[in-house]
């Protein structure tokens, strides 16, 4: 891509400085939307860090899954087994917080945790709401068609059924 950006360089010295000048505010554009995109997932994985408390059941970078038994400064304990395993971290380290010592305690619903903040609840409600309204709709046109097969059936029989004499016709 650099090797791209420079051969355009070069055939724009040949040309107008115009064009150099809207490549370098482009390059410059790029760069900008992609500081603030970085800046936002900084500050999410901040507020998330912050608001880890006694309890949490968290996910470390490495992998490692545990509920946090002590937090310091800029550090946490978290217990990994039903042994009592016990391993300090960064707070850095912790990825993403798996189910808050709130909603634990019930105190809070799955949808107003920290997880929200990361989308995996609030994706996982949108893909289950796409799910039962697509099983609605084809419910529904299963109904329709088996409505339609039944009255089709109706029709034939209606048209293949033998005409009935009447005791008047006979006489």
């Amino acid at each position: 891509m650099f090797n791209n950006v420079l051969a355009l360089f070069a055939a724009a010295e040949g040309g107008s400085g115009w064009v150099t000048i809207i490549m370098i505010a482009l390059i410059v554009v790029v760069f900008y939307f992609m500081y603030r995109s970085n800046k936002k997932q900084e500050r999410e994985a901040t507020k998330m860090r912050d608001g880890l408390e006694v309890g949490d059941e968290i996910t470390t970078i490495g992998g490692i899954v545990g509920e946090i038994v002590s937090i310091k400064e800029d550090t946490i304990v978290i217990e990994t087994s039903k042994a009592g395993t016990k391993i300090r971290f960064l707070k850095t380290a912790v990825r993403s917080v798996d189910v808050s010592a709130a909603m634990k305690r019930g105190e809070v619903t799955p949808a107003t945790s920290n997880e929200k903040s990361s989308g995996k609840i609030e994706q996982a409600e949108i893909v289950e709401d796409k799910k039962s309204e697509n099983k609605k709709v084809e419910d529904k046109k299963a109904e329709d068609k088996k409505a339609e097969d039944k009255k089709a059936e109706d029709k034939k029989a209606e048209d293949n059924k033998p005409e009935e004499i009447t005791d008047k016709e006979e006489k």
